[in-house]
């Protein structure tokens, strides 16, 4: 394949600058764009963006909103010059930076703006590598040289923009670089290249003939969200949606599923009304006590009665008493529930 174009350094360039640069190209003349993060978005493994938001985004009808909470993203970058260290004295490899922003030869739309670029000790050759930092809840994702489908179609696809063979993670998550550091390396795998850029021209396609992408195979819970972020708060007054009968089955389903949970909350009510009437005999014998036992031939009943002590704001007192500090950090959430009614015709 032939080699990159070098659209220009981004070195220096504001972040309003960058991104302008990131959507159209340097001189504004790229319609639609694909970049390393819009990657797993367009696949539907994003944690953070459905197709359909990057779709609308990229098509001017929505914002761009942020990926994540914004102080987790600055201590991001913070991290990546560290992770970047550490890959290096681990590895021996030579790391450098790169700030150009590349263009794929055949694949106009496709952009890449890398963390830092490697040397490989053992044979000279040039590597990718992305620098990359998670909570210690999230490790788990990158045990033994695991790495997380977003982040690996992210990484292919420079791979395949920069020509290069080789590429790297360097993910941080504590402050032992033996223990709390990963760096799984990738071979540039050409199948799975031809399979990434298929679906990255038919995205483009899309965009072009205004056919936006569906919710069909994204996670239920995450197309939710994504639907919320894209539509808002319900607005009173607008007119009831007539739906076509195809949906009947569906929301059937969905009116008999509501029932069942409806039959659960009813019966998980009488069980605990039932471990309340049992309870009191054996509370009174607890008396002051934390625990008990009662021994068996067979086995041992543990008793566990201890107390817990809980503290939240008295939100009635904070109101009362200091309702400027109260309005001050009050907090506004909203959100929609659907809900399937039957009644006779």
């Amino acid at each position: 394949m032939a080699k990159p174009n070098i659209l220009c350094d981004c070195a220096g360039l504001s972040n309003d600058r960058w991104l302008e640069y990131r959507t159209h190209g340097p001189k504004g003349d790229i319609p639609y764009t694909v970049g390393g993060s819009d990657v797993a978005a367009i696949f539907g493994v994003s944690p953070w963006q459905t197709p359909l938001e990057l779709w609308l985004v990229k098509k001017g009808r929505m914002k761009a909103l942020p990926k994540g909470n914004a102080d987790q993203l600055a201590m991001g970058h913070l991290l990546e010059p560290i992770a970047a260290h550490w890959f290096e004295k681990k590895t021996g490899n030579l790391v450098t930076d790169d700030t150009n922003l590349y263009q794929h030869p055949d694949h106009s739309y496709a952009l890449a703006n890398i963390d830092r670029r490697y040397t490989r000790r053992e044979d000279g050759e040039p590597g990718v590598l992305e620098c990359k930092s998670c909570t210690y809840h999230k490790a788990g994702d990158w045990a033994e040289d695991a790495i997380p489908l977003h982040y690996e179609l992210q990484l292919r696809f420079y791979l395949a923009v920069l020509d290069v063979e080789y590429g790297s993670f360097s993910c941080i998550w504590g402050n032992n670089p033996e223990t709390d550091l990963a760096m799984p390396e990738i071979i540039r795998d050409k199948a799975k290249e031809d399979m990434i850029f298929e679906r990255l021209d038919q995205w483009i396609w899309s965009l072009e003939h205004d056919k936006p992408p569906t919710m069909e195979d994204i996670k239920p819970k995450l197309a939710l969200e994504s639907l919320a972020r894209i539509y808002g708060a319900s607005k009173p007054g607008l007119p009831t949606v007539e739906f076509p009968g195809k949906y009947e089955h569906s929301l059937r389903q969905i009116a008999q599923l509501q029932e069942n949970i409806a039959a659960c909350n009813q019966e998980i009510k009488a069980f605990e009304k039932e471990v309340e009437a049992h309870s009191v005999r054996i509370a009174e014998l607890m008396k002051e006590h934390e625990h008990g036992v009662l021994a068996t031939t067979k086995d041992k009943l543990l008793i566990d009665f201890v107390t817990r002590t809980t503290k939240r704001p008295d939100s009635k007192a904070l109101k009362e008493k200091y309702p400027a500090v109260y309005t001050d950090v009050l907090k506004t959430s909203e959100s929609r529930k659907l809900k399937v009614h039957i009644e006779p015709a």
